[in-house]
């Protein structure tokens, strides 16, 4: 299928606009990077913004611990192949050092103890800008984000003052200790960024593509069996036919039954669900604020 849409093109002029902003503004700005789709965006981005120059952001990764491997995986071998920086803030670190609690119980999660070991990384690499791959489309809160948003010297965001963005004036002016997490995808929509990823024929995590794997039900959705998963008594492990729609903790992020085994059928599927990528995200279930509320603690 051939992509020849006029709006992707305004979309990447916006977006390397911004990434060039960034890198003008900012002493040492950094991209965040999860492995999932719209960060390998933004990173794919990078690399056309800066052409035939390096990336001149290194790549940062808040690890868990409890990561799929595929994403491990795919993410060593990019950084290979754009010859990035690549840095690594362990959760698990975190925990053996005794600055955050390991969560107990069927429902345990690494997710917001994702918030201390960023706010360390920032701080230990004195970063005064992360890029993210964030968008409005996919989360209330999200939906209430600047291209530049402020963070205060605790790291963290309050969405009652933020700064305006008229036109594509972007103010990244701070204080000592402060610093600005940057969404330069914001108008992007989960279709747009399929769409794009097609046009550019850019390879992504084998995650995406349908396949075979263990899985049980739970509250609805389908999570991937793993040791990282205490399993309730009552739930079974089942084989189905899956696919992630958004790529993070293997702890919260639910699988879809999908027989999508290439980005043309990803597309389709997209255009045609009624049901945001997010739905199957159990950290984003744990209340009507859970995303706002982390936030505003620190987290991306």
């Amino acid at each position: 299928m051939a992509y020849t849409l006029n709006h992707l093109k305004t979309l990447e002029a916006e977006s390397i606009f911004i990434l060039r902003e960034v890198a003008a503004q900012f002493q040492r700005p950094a991209i965040l990077f999860s492995g999932g789709k719209d960060s390998v965006l933004v990173t794919y981005l990078a690399k056309k913004a800066f052409y035939p120059s390096p990336i001149p952001f290194p790549l940062v990764h808040i690890d868990t611990g409890h990561n799929f491997e595929e994403t491990l995986t795919y993410r060593d071998e990019l950084v290979k192949v754009l010859g990035a920086k690549l840095i690594i803030g362990s959760v698990q670190d975190s925990i053996d050092q005794g600055r955050v609690a390991e969560e107990k119980g069927y429902n345990a999660s690494r997710i917001r103890l994702q918030t201390t070991t960023l706010l360390d990384t920032i701080e230990a690499n004195k970063f005064d800008a992360c890029m993210g791959g964030a968008r409005r489309d996919e989360e209330k809160a999200r939906a209430k984000e600047r291209f530049f948003s402020h963070r205060d010297e605790f790291g963290q965001w309050d969405p009652k003052n933020q700064r305006p963005e008229l036109w594509n004036l972007f103010n990244g002016r701070m204080h000592q200790g402060e610093n600005f997490r940057v969404f330069p995808i914001s108008n992007w929509t989960e279709l747009d960024v399929w769409q794009y990823l097609a046009m550019e024929k850019i390879p992504m995590p084998s995650l995406y593509f349908s396949h075979e794997r263990e899985v049980f039900e739970r509250d609805g959705m389908w999570l991937a069996a793993s040791p990282h998963i205490p399993m309730k008594p009552s739930e079974k492990i089942e084989k189905k036919i899956v696919r992630f729609r958004t790529i993070g903790d293997i702890t919260s992020t639910g699988a879809t039954l999908s027989t999508a085994t290439s980005l043309d059928d990803i597309i389709q599927e997209i255009a045609a669900s009624r049901t945001t990528e997010r739905g199957g995200r159990a950290d984003d279930k744990r209340s009507e604020t859970s995303m706002e509320d982390r936030k505003k603690e620190g987290y991306f």
